[in-house]
């Protein structure tokens, strides 16, 4: 089979690399050259556009920044999608725009999957990172052995737009918890406790999460670089808040979120790195979050494994 991946930005740079790395035939183009040939010296073909991917490939791959740019590159291979192709989108987007595009690639006689990734860089970086799934049965059986390759965990969701919507769900969630993070380890400092330890007490207790495990060791480094930035946080969570808007559910955590990350912006850049968001509570506290012992960068310490389907609870 061969695949296009486009987009080698800091997901799908990692993603595009374990399908290379794992001996797929992978053509890869992205609008900054300098990511192309690093997955060529790696054994990728440099792509010449999405119209001569969609033409040559039986898959393309899209992981892009925003919609618009999904639906740019969508429109410039439409021209060439016929039966038999497929376009996979591991964008994280709006789920009423994945069914529009998904609805044009379609009607011109090819398959689409709505297809997020969840679980941080370096879990993309060596093949373990979870993959929801939006598409027909047989489209996602099609698919499934090149996801295996960019994934651990797999869950087939149903319909296209539903793992959109899943996926911006739980970037709400991460969000609150980063946010929530920071103020527990500032007033955990100010009452004088050892940060090194409380790190420790919350890995071990019912307020553990996988933000706490990956999120805070960077903000206790003083690294703050998760590779994640809050403009794509903004993007996520505004994009659960039109959800909640659009079903009329009136929230009260969101808008505050999206506030919070808005001052974020403002202090430190609209692209600033999101855990750079405990900096707001240092400067209002003249504290420093920090503690011995924590990494620069995450790594993912888990080998890396062929993926399964995660099977649904009925």
């Amino acid at each position: 089979m061969k695949v296009g991946f486009i987009g080698l930005g800091n997901v799908g740079g990692k993603l595009s690399g374990s399908l290379v790395r794992n001996g797929q035939d992978v053509t890869v183009h992205d609008l900054d050259p300098a990511p192309v040939a690093r997955k060529v010296t790696e054994g990728a073909t440099a792509g010449q556009g999405p119209a001569q991917m969609m033409r040559d490939c039986d898959v393309v791959i899209t992981c892009l920044p925003s919609p618009a740019a999904s639906a740019a590159v969508v429109e410039q291979m439409l021209p060439q999608i016929c039966e038999g192709k497929v376009w996979v989108e591991m964008s994280t987007t709006d789920a009423s725009e994945i069914r529009r595009l998904a609805g044009l690639v379609e009607a011109a006689g090819g398959r689409a999957v709505d297809c997020p990734v969840s679980g941080g860089c370096h879990r993309a970086d060596t093949g373990n990172i979870s993959i929801y799934a939006g598409c027909d049965r047989a489209t996602f059986e099609r698919v499934l052995p090149l996801l295996t390759h960019m994934g651990r965990r797999i869950l087939h969701v149903g319909d296209i737009g539903t793992a959109s919507t899943l996926k911006v769900m739980t970037n709400y969630l991460a969000t609150a918890n980063l946010l929530t993070l920071c103020e527990a380890l500032t007033v955990m400092k100010a009452s004088g406790v050892d940060l090194g330890l409380t790190y420790e007490a919350i890995a071990m207790s019912s307020g553990n999460s996988f933000v706490h495990e990956t999120e805070s060791q960077l903000i206790l480094s003083g690294s703050r670089d998760v590779n994640f930035t809050m403009d794509l946080i903004q993007k996520d969570i505004g994009l659960f808040q039109k959800l909640a808007d659009d079903a009329d559910v009136p929230l009260e955590i969101s808008p505050l979120l999206i506030q919070m990350m808005s001052d974020g912006q403002a202090r430190y850049g609209q692209r600033a790195q999101s855990d750079r968001m405990i900096e707001r509570l240092e400067e209002a506290t003249g504290l420093r979050i920090l503690a011995d012992g924590f990494p620069q960068e995450l790594v993912d310490g888990e080998p890396e494994e062929r993926g399964y389907e995660v099977a649904r609870r009925h």
